[in-house]
């Protein structure tokens, strides 16, 4: 098989596993979402929360942006192995992300999801400063989901205390 071909065969490999762990933490928290959609609206939020149909296609272009980065420095290092610390600290942030929304709607510790979340932004930003060093354009795509998550974080921490 000439180079050419086994570059472009383990990019699409990459891709498809990159967009894979994403799609499995998309659709988590989909059903878990989805699930209590009702829960959600009979709670107490700020005046300022989005309202409910706003986050599906949010969280669409967030994941895309997420697989797209996560793959984006693993082809640049060339490896996992080369990348272990920023994709390991990579691969805990969505391992978090999976974490919230059964927390918040499945099981409806806001408490526990808010510390949860609060992790996850941590990690979101270790993950960009990690990715700096590896491929900027990457880093740069994780921008607008520490923006996002920032502003989930406001939004669980209130309904947290609104609903106590």
């Amino acid at each position: 098989m000439p180079i050419s071909t086994r570059h472009a065969l383990r990019d699409f490999t990459g891709a498809v596993v990159f967009g894979g762990c994403v799609a499995v933490v998309a659709v988590v928290g989909a059903l878990a979402a989805g699930a209590a959609g009702q829960e959600y609206a009979a709670l107490r939020a700020p005046s300022w929360a989005p309202p409910s149909w706003l986050f599906g296609p949010v969280w669409t272009v967030l994941y895309v942006m997420i697989a797209l980065s996560g793959w984006l420095v693993w082809r640049r290092s060339g490896s996992v192995r080369r990348a272990r610390i920023p994709l390991g600290v990579y691969a805990l942030q969505l391992l978090l992300n999976l974490s919230w929304t059964p927390l918040f709607f499945g099981a409806g510790l806001y408490g526990t999801a808010f510390a949860a979340i609060i992790l996850l932004l941590v990690s979101i930003v270790i993950t960009i400063v990690l990715f700096v060093r590896v491929h900027v354009p990457a880093a740069l795509l994780l921008l607008p989901y520490a923006g996002w998550t920032l502003f989930a974080t406001a939004l669980n921490g209130s309904i947290w205390l609104l609903n106590a």
